[in-house]
């Protein structure tokens, strides 16, 4: 049964990592943004507020939340005893960034911009 487990660690923006975690072949995406978000380190600059923040990224590509370890690590059949790195990417919520435009656009900031041309 040991085959059917394998360890993933999470590369975060800044290079740290979350993990190593042992999981199961048949573990969703889903279940892997959820242990993501909840042993997310502190201190950090961004935080995901869910696991739909979250994307997870394995050989260059964005994986999907139903599909499992086993499905994603398909290329990586002949890794023996290695650890499998997934990439983080913390996207917030569509509604939060129009939340934030619209603030945005009703208190807009006073600015003043000063060119200055040299002749010769």
């Amino acid at each position: 049964m040991s085959s059917d487990l394998v360890d993933i660690k999470f590369r975060l923006y800044d290079g740290s990592d979350v993990g190593p975690f042992r999981y199961s072949s048949t573990s969703t995406v889903d279940m892997l943004k959820e242990r993501v978000v909840s042993d997310w380190p502190k201190g950090k600059t961004v935080i995901p507020k869910s696991a739909n923040e979250v994307k997870l990224i394995s050989s260059g590509k964005i994986l999907e939340n139903d599909k499992t370890v086993g499905q994603c690590r398909i290329p990586f059949g002949e890794l023996t005893g290695g650890v499998l790195v997934m990439h983080v990417v913390v996207q917030p919520s569509l509604a939060k960034t129009k939340t934030e435009k619209r603030r945005s656009i009703s208190h807009p900031r006073k600015s003043s911009a000063h060119v200055l041309y040299y002749e010769s």
